[in-house]
């Protein structure tokens, strides 16, 4: 019994994990790769009903994962990226460097991280992945005058 009281007496106290307990707060990097998911998703023309079916999930479970409101496991992320035609690291680039920071271990040490704005950037609004889908659906040579006119355009 005196060597089950000693163990206890040797633990840490748990530390945050990185998410506010505040509803609507999550780990900025969750967000980040919710994003990416919904991406590629939008891209391959995937409804989240159909990503769910996929890897054997239901549709909320991935809006709560394109919402940064639930983690992705790591379990979890290798199937997506299967599924998603990526890999695994794909889920993490172009990702700011403010939201790098925010990294579990990171916040254990700044317990009170800033709210971070759960609106995607242009590049992943719905918007422009449908125009990338649709895109990449004209044959290359129409593909490459559209492309052309664009650049004039713009």
């Amino acid at each position: 019994m005196a060597k089950a009281n000693n163990k206890k007496s040797l633990k840490r106290p748990r530390k945050t994990s990185g998410r506010m307990a505040s509803k609507g707060f999550f780990n900025p990097i969750d967000i980040h790769v919710g994003q990416r998911i919904r991406a590629r998703r939008t891209i391959m023309g995937y409804s989240q009903s159909t990503l769910g079916d996929m890897i054997g999930l239901t549709f909320q479970q991935v809006q709560k994962y394109e919402r940064g409101a639930n983690r992705v496991s790591s379990s979890r992320l290798f199937d997506l990226a299967r599924v998603l035609e990526v890999p695994v690291s794909w889920f993490f680039e172009e990702m700011p460097g403010d939201v790098k920071s925010k990294s579990p271990a990171q916040v254990m040490d700044n317990p009170t991280p800033l709210p971070v704005a759960q609106q995607p950037d242009e590049m992943f609004r719905r918007e422009t992945l449908e125009l990338v889908r649709a895109y990449y659906e004209i044959n290359p040579t129409t593909r490459k005058q559209l492309r052309e006119l664009v650049k004039a355009l713009s």
